[in-house]
């Protein structure tokens, strides 16, 4: 078997400037980063790196002295007005740092549209070689599994589509193991592991506040966790997304980020992948 990758999402290490991170993942085995370059709504924190030389050759030299490379970057958001030109400065940076794939929420509930403008997005990213990867999550317009397909085969199957399965969405959402396995493997580039109390009675507000602030580490919660990654691809990279603001604070970040690889490590070792 391969040798799983795993990335240093930005939500598990979000005190850290990019650099830092770099050096973060570097320190305790992570090969790649996940950055948040554009935040995921007006006002919130986001990472200084776009329009900043000083941090982006910073950054590319920790890359090179260290190995670490950038994986995904955050976050564009497909709402009704979307225009795809607005986001160029983001795959500009994730050029500049050989990204590989961008994260995509949809808030446009127009089927139709929604599909269109994915469509125009991934034709964007295509010449940088980056990925479209759209997330589902139960409290957006693409609630699940089947409705992040739905969007990807109605806007044409792009050759640079992808979608992203988040751990606390599949457990949080109707997504099934089945939804998981009939995925195909072309549009499946990494996904996204923590853990929290799983089920369907939680509010948007409920939803969006573990998601955001106090997920819990893997192994930890009632999600799935071991069949959703046994059912995943063997050799996908995955994304430590444990984001937990009190956790982390008590621990800082490097222990922080060492614990969340450690229980990804573990639960993917008791699943056998």
């Amino acid at each position: 078997m391969a040798q799983r990758l795993f990335s240093l999402a930005y939500l598990t290490a979000d005190t850290c400037t990019v650099p830092q991170a770099i050096d973060l993942a570097a320190a305790l085995g992570y090969a790649y980063v996940g950055l948040r370059l554009m935040p995921n709504a007006p006002g919130a924190p986001q990472q200084m790196l776009i329009g900043n030389d000083v941090i982006l050759r910073e950054t590319q030299a920790r890359m090179r002295d260290t190995g670490v490379g950038v994986f995904d970057l955050e976050i564009i958001r497909i709402g009704e007005s979307f225009e795809p030109a607005s986001y160029r400065s983001l795959w500009d940076a994730g050029a500049a740092l050989g990204a590989r794939a961008v994260l995509v929420a949809a808030d446009d509930t127009d089927p139709g549209r929604l599909a269109h403008n994915y469509a125009r997005l991934c034709e964007c990213l295509r010449p940088y070689g980056i990925s479209a990867n759209l997330e589902f999550m139960p409290w957006t317009a693409v609630k699940d599994c089947r409705g992040a397909m739905q969007v990807i085969a109605q806007a044409g199957q792009p050759s640079n589509a992808g979608l992203l399965v988040d751990a606390l969405h599949f457990g949080r959402s109707t997504t099934t193991l089945a939804d998981i396995a009939s995925i195909p493997r072309q549009w499946l580039h990494y996904a996204q592991i923590c853990d929290a109390t799983a089920g369907l009675n939680f509010s948007d507000e409920e939803l969006i506040h573990t998601a955001r602030a106090e997920r819990a580490l893997p192994g930890e919660g009632s999600i799935d966790l071991k069949g959703l990654f046994a059912t995943l691809p063997q050799d996908l990279p995955i994304s430590v997304e444990v984001v937990n603001h009190a956790q982390a604070r008590a621990l800082g970040a490097l222990a922080w980020a060492r614990l969340c690889l450690e229980k990804t490590k573990q639960v993917l070792a008791s699943a056998g992948v």
